[in-house]
């Protein structure tokens, strides 16, 4: 049996990452050298995406040829970070074309458990990629609204480097910050072109940019130049996905200069952050032509009292062919959502109430969904059983493949199901009741908090409210979240049949009459809570 060696290097990073791929071929000869080995080149591309990957692509091809029947890596996650290509391996070796994987820090057997176990390894190397991602670009949010940058910081700044890498502020670079400075103060005089002052900056005063490890150290370029004179963050903001944040840095220049500095080079470059902020906009779509509803203050002159009121007026950014010309105020806009609110508006004793009902009930629920994960979980077994059962006949030649196929698809898909429903049963089993709280706390503050709330609250609000907005002919349609849609169609019955309750001799406690009355309400909070959809 012939093994490919396949080693891979996992990020863009070749300085820091020589090691890694030296040790992988070392431990590949020292642990396997007895095998006969086909040594690749070292894949420098991420696993992250299928298709990514040449050298990944000509060995599955080779092997698929014949040049070999095996595989050797340092771990399974040097193989593959995605479900496409862990499903091709997966299913060469189910069909006899790979034949043996072996790892320097995993065992693999060849076998239905083993291929089971190979797959939750893989899986689990997605779900490691993925998860690492979004924790980045949180982590990379987090510190633009403290107002520092991440990543590589601009010409005449530093990181501090006494600091945590990800957590550095940024700080006056003590060789150039001046220098850059004195660009900003050429330009700034309309004396001097862009070309210039890159050559007084690079000729005379011998202006160097900082030396990292495979960049800079050298003159500024005019490219650079260019970008540098067109960032709003030398006039102390940070621009990012379309929002304008307050750096915590020392601004260079003032907001004034950079104004005149865009003006000087004849072009608007990056615009500086607009005075007018509108709470709706970025959410709301055309129902004629799908375009974004965008926002505009007017100033009007009352000739009454001679008093200059300001407006803000909504319409369609009409940037395809679209019929909607009228505009809706921003008061009028405000009052619609208000409507949508109200519907689902209830007293906060009824919120009480409903929690102690479901409060009460809470062992139950949990005793079901105990019940519930047993049941997925002998579901799940018994789904692998049958594809265990199924590759047996497979290479028995009790089927062909056709058969084997069609079967094998239909038991992947009803195992794939089982999988997403044991995970939401596992992970809503602790919090339904936190849940319906949230829900109804909602829907008691929502309505007064947007009337008397801020622009934040007013826009965090609308955007919980629910989903597609849609503005057409100055009404605006949304469609409630699901938890609200059966709280809006019992709402007036809720508080009528409450106000009933809590007048009657009876103790309104037991609820019995409430209870009776709404009871689909309450079957439908149940099985919310405990649902797996």
């Amino acid at each position: 049996m012939k093994y490919f060696v396949y080693i891979r290097k996992s990020t863009e990073d070749e300085e820091k990452q020589v090691l890694s791929l030296e040790t992988q071929m070392d431990k590949a000869k020292e642990m396997f050298g007895h095998l006969d080995l086909i040594f690749l080149e070292p894949e420098s591309a991420s696993a992250f995406k299928p298709y990514n990957r040449p050298i990944f692509a000509d060995m599955i091809k080779r092997i698929e040829n014949g040049e070999a029947q095996g595989i050797i890596a340092w771990h399974p996650d040097r193989v593959s970070r995605n479900e496409i290509d862990a499903a091709q391996v997966t299913y060469m070796i189910r069909t006899g074309k790979i034949q043996d994987l072996k790892f320097g820090s995993y065992n693999f057997d060849n076998s239905p458990e083993g291929i089971m176990m190979l797959q939750m390894v893989m899986s689990q190397s997605q779900y490691f990629s993925a998860k690492l991602s979004k924790d980045v670009k949180r982590g990379l949010e987090k510190k633009i609204k403290m107002g520092w940058k991440p990543g590589v910081v601009k010409a005449g700044y530093l990181n501090n480097p006494g600091m945590e890498k990800g957590s550095r502020i940024v700080s006056e670079d003590p060789v150039r910050y001046r220098q850059v400075r004195k660009m900003w103060d050429l330009l700034l005089t309309g004396a001097y072109t862009v070309p210039q002052i890159q050559d007084i900056a690079n000729n005379e005063w011998g202006f160097r940019s900082v030396k990292r490890k495979k960049i800079g150290g050298g003159p500024i370029a005019r490219s650079t130049l260019y970008a540098l004179f067109t960032d709003p963050f030398y006039a102390g903001q940070l621009f990012h996905k379309g929002e304008y944040y307050k750096g915590s840095h020392k601004a260079m220049i003032t907001l004034d200069e950079f104004d005149r500095a865009q003006m000087i080079l004849g072009r608007k470059g990056k615009p500086r952050p607009q005075k007018h902020r509108f709470a709706f906009t970025g959410f709301i779509r055309c129902g004629d032509c799908g375009c974004s509803i965008t926002a505009e203050p007017k100033l009007k002159v009352l000739k009454s009292t001679g008093e200059t009121k300001k407006y803000v007026y909504y319409h369609c950014t009409w940037k395809r062919p679209c019929n909607q010309r009228k505009v809706i105020t921003e008061a009028e806009l405000e009052k619609q959502i208000e409507a949508e609110l109200s519907k689902i508006t209830i007293i906060p004793e009824f919120k009480d109430w409903a929690l102690d009902v479901l409060n009460s009930s809470s062992d139950e629920e949990i005793e079901n969904r105990t019940i519930l994960h047993k049941q997925q979980t002998s579901t799940m077994l018994a789904i692998q059983k049958q594809l265990d059962n199924l590759i047996q006949m497979y290479t028995r030649e009790l089927i062909d493949d056709q058969e084997y196929t069609k079967q094998r698809s239909e038991l992947q898909g009803q195992k794939v199901k089982i999988q997403e429903k044991l995970r939401k049963t596992e992970d809503r089993a602790d919090e339904w009741l936190e849940l319906a709280e949230k829900v109804f706390d909602f829907a008691v503050h929502a309505r007064h908090n947007f009337v008397h709330g801020d622009l934040n609250a007013k826009k965090e609000i609308f955007v919980a409210l629910g989903n597609n907005p849609i503005l057409m002919d100055g009404q605006l349609t949304i469609e409630l979240n699901e938890w609200f849609k059966p709280i809006a169609e019992n709402s007036e019955k809720l508080a009528t049949d409450f106000e009933l309750v809590r007048t009657d001799k009876k103790d309104p406690q037991n609820g019995g009459q409430f209870l009776q009355s709404n009871q689909d309400l309450f079957s439908w909070l149940r099985k919310m809570m405990a649902s797996d959809s």
